[in-house]
């Protein structure tokens, strides 16, 4: 048996291989034509300018014309240059011989006969789609412009209605180099050939391609029922919010992305604004953007992690599951809007800065009228308890000062009003200087009112200018930021004065050490987005234009077109500059915690919506209190349901030994349908032999046994599972075993599959949380062909060394 796997694994290798290889070649013709078409327009630029050497009128408006557009075409050729080719499509014969001006035949449906009454049929197009079109020679595409009516059915075709279209391939490449390619079948149960040898099909397109070639027409009718709901799924309008719910293996992240391509192909105008789709993991990003057909468009689609969605922050660290529930529930908002407004006693930054000398420099102005902090011993700089708690002011001859006790009151009469605290700031300054004015007196000097506004306006004036006012300002009223908050919060005891009675002490203790590590957790970068929400940005003034010097150019010199920013820039740029999107869809819905709903739902206040998620794997504990956050981050939109109900990644065997786990964690649940059977039963290994230090180091061999065993088994990748805890333990058990086996932890496995998976100790995966049933349910679902089950201490495993999670 292993010889064999060894073969077929061999035999997929060269199959992938050779069909990257294929991509390759042609990718690298459609780049020599490239060169020369950049040759033929520095020819013709060259050309231009001797034309201009004749000297009449004429010649020179033809030479500036001819320049203008061969530097145009040479311009965007070099910004296209670069990853621009994404994907393919293998047409059957069509109605009509009719082609349009980009090369391709324009019938969308076949030519009668084109499939013959065995079942076959022959390709008779292929078209490669890209970012820009290139004709050979004689004028024949080598890529179709990806906006050309001949690329539709690369973004249309589906196998309910696949139109022409027999196989559609996404290829995945970096520069000139393919790294790989992805087929979907919207033909399944057809034989097709090309160039006379059977189309070959690679990744999920192949296994279709056998549930639809199979002799049972059970089988077949399967088949036409998973193509049929995705489809529905794919097409639905988009003026609401689109709910997607399926079990494991049933599509779901798959039939989003093919959705996104879909949208923004049929309304461009629409979804110009940018679609985002959020993941839980980078892993889940790096599998999605494998996946998802590139829409060729600058800026349109960005895919994040939940942990990257704040710019300038990354989520690398993992919180507890009760730090993570802390910080992931709405109780969190309430101790965030007290952070905030607490850390401005802290001074700049979130915290005391002794030694600031704008906070505390002695002297007067120019005209000395004004002076603060007149008495050393007085200056705030001189303490590090926060910020200063006296502001004198000598204006009319006199000596104005605002004690403690005054500036607390004008601090609370400040942070009554709704805006964020970073925009208060102006109500605060206003407050000082209505109560430094009151202090002088100066209301009763003028009982005209134009002279007496005149009369406050020139203190107004007077005191705003002063550096020292200004530095008194920065101490007393800093401006915020979200990270000087949060880095204030991880300080136990003035955590513990913020979120009394909102959080437990436990809480409070362990949120406050969690803070203090390196980096952030993805429920951290919720908070800091919450955080960026209530504090605000403070406008900027703008800054001047500065002079071009191109626009004092004239003539030849004015046509020539400037160096535009490339393909990959400007999408980086609106990339950065975008902060709400005019689509979203959010995968693996049901793990996002409520704080994770409003950092979402910020991004998505016009937009319409595709979540996608399944309930039965929900690791996040509190159901209803997500499911409140969601619906308020969808706000008042229709929503139409769709379910999917067919499995056709898992086995049956696999399967079945998952729904035993789902029916303890959501007893009545429903699993998914699974199409398919191996015959290859869920293998059991334990390692209980009673002494805990043997039993690790026991656990550890018997890991990389069942990793190498499964590596010899089957042709693609293995996943072990193990509990957070474990993850960086288990990657040390694989060390040298290659890159096609991956440790990851419970947390991190969702939406991802491999062929084989090892899940190690259930009980460990189920008592990690009090969703660790629904983890350990995501756990089981990962396998496409076999898997291991290994029990440690905790699992007690019968005579057959089942676990007592997994039987019956």
């Amino acid at each position: 048996m292993a010889a064999q796997a060894q073969q077929e694994t061999a035999l997929e290798d060269s199959r992938r291989d050779r069909e990257i290889g294929v991509e390759q070649e042609h990718l690298d013709r459609v780049y020599r034509r490239l060169e020369e078409k950049i040759h033929e327009a520095e020819f013709l630029m060259n050309d231009a300018a001797k034309r201009g050497q004749v000297g009449t009128p004429g010649a020179l408006a033809e030479r500036d014309a001819q320049v203008f557009r061969a530097g145009v075409h040479l311009n965007r050729l070099n910004n296209e240059f670069e990853d621009f080719l994404f994907g393919r499509i293998d047409l059957l014969l069509g109605k009509d011989g009719k082609k349009g001006p980009d090369g391709a035949y324009t019938a969308v449906e076949p030519a009668e006969g084109a499939v013959r009454d065995d079942n076959t049929a022959d390709i008779a197009e292929t078209l490669h789609i890209g970012r820009i079109g290139v004709l050979d020679q004689d004028y024949a595409p080598l890529v179709i412009d990806w906006r050309a009516p001949a690329a539709a059915p690369f973004y249309r075709s589906t196998p309910v209605d696949p139109g022409r279209v027999v196989r559609r391939r996404v290829i995945r490449s970096k520069g000139r180099r393919v790294l790989g390619v992805e087929d979907d079948l919207m033909r399944p149960e057809l034989k097709a050939f090309l160039g006379g040898n059977e189309l070959p099909v690679i990744g999920d397109g192949a296994l279709m391609a056998a549930l639809g070639q199979a002799r049972s027409h059970t089988m077949r009718d399967i088949v036409a029922s998973i193509q049929a709901e995705q489809d529905l799924v794919i097409r639905a309008p988009a003026a609401s919010v689109t709910y997607v719910e399926g079990g494991p293996g049933t599509g779901k992240t798959a039939v989003a992305l093919h959705r996104a391509a879909y949208l923004l192909y049929q309304d461009r105008r629409r979804y110009a604004g940018g679609i985002l789709i959020v993941s839980p993991t980078p892993l889940l990003v790096a599998y999605t953007e494998g996946v998802l057909p590139s829409l060729g468009e600058e800026g349109q689609v960005a895919i994040r992690a939940i942990g990257s969605l704040v710019d300038g922050a990354e989520a690398t660290l993992y919180d507890s599951p009760a730090v993570a529930r802390a910080k992931g529930s709405y109780r969190m908002l309430k101790v965030l809007r007290k952070a905030a407004r607490g850390a401005l006693e802290l001074g700049p930054g979130g915290r005391a800065t002794p030694g600031r000398p704008a906070a505390g420099a002695a002297g007067a102005n120019g005209t000395g009228q004004l002076a603060f902090g007149e008495d050393e011993a007085d200056s705030p700089a001189q303490t590090s308890a926060g910020p200063p708690t006296r502001l004198r002011v000598v204006a009319f001859g006199r000596r104005l000062e605002l004690e403690a006790d005054a500036l607390e009151r004008i601090r609370r009469t400040a942070l009554g009003g709704t805006a964020p605290v970073n925009l208060l700031r102006p109500r605060a300054r206003k407050l000082l200087l209505d109560a430094l004015w009151a202090k002088s007196g100066g209301a009763s000097r003028h009982t005209d009112p134009e002279l007496a506004a005149e009369l406050r306006s020139s203190f107004d004036e007077d005191v705003i200018s002063e550096d020292s006012f200004i530095g008194f300002l920065d101490a007393w009223w800093p401006e915020l930021t979200p990270k000087a908050v949060l880095d204030a919060m991880a300080d136990e005891r003035r955590l513990g004065r913020w979120a009394r009675r909102i959080l437990n002490p436990g809480e409070i203790r362990k949120v406050a050490r969690s803070l203090k590590r390196d980096g952030h957790s993805v429920h951290d970068i919720a908070m800091l987005d919450e955080l960026q929400a209530i504090l605000g940005t403070p406008a900027r003034p703008r800054k001047k234009r500065e002079l071009d010097p191109l626009d004092q150019l004239s003539g030849l010199e004015e046509l020539m077109p400037v160096r535009e920013e490339s393909q990959r820039e400007r999408a980086e740029r609106l990339a950065a500059e975008r902060t709400e999107y005019a689509h979203v869809i959010v995968d693996e819905a049901q793990d996002l915690t409520p704080m994770q709903w409003r950092m979402v739902g910020r991004r998505g206040r016009h937009a319409t919506w595709t979540v996608v998620g399944d309930p039965a794997q929900s690791s996040w504990s509190d159901v209803d209190e997500a499911a409140e956050a969601r619906d308020e981050a969808l706000g008042t939109r229709p929503r139409r349901r769709f379910q999917l109900t067919v499995n056709y990644r898992n086995p049956a065997e696999i399967a079945e030994l998952a729904a035993k786990v789902l029916a303890l964690a959501m007893p009545g649940s429903t699993s998914p349908s699974a199409v398919r059977s191996t015959g290859v039963e869920p293998r059991f290994v334990t390692t209980n032999n009673g002494h805990s230090t043997v039993v690790r180091d026991s656990l550890a061999q018997t890991v990389r046994e069942e990793a190498a065993r499964l590596l010899d088994q089957v042709d693609g990748t293995v996943g072990v599972v193990v509990a957070m805890q474990r993850r960086e333990e288990a990657a040390k058990w694989l060390a040298g075993l290659g890159d096609r086996v991956v440790a990851l932890g419970s947390l991190e496995a969702k939406g991802l599959e491999y062929d084989a998976t090892v899940v190690v100790s259930p009980a460990e995966i189920a008592d990690e949380s009090p969703a660790g049933l629904r983890v350990l349910y995501v756990a089981l679902t990962r396998a496409t062909q076999q898997l291991t089950v290994v029990s440690a201490e905790r699992d007690e495993p019968d005579t057959t060394g089942v676990p007592d999670l997994l039987r019956d």
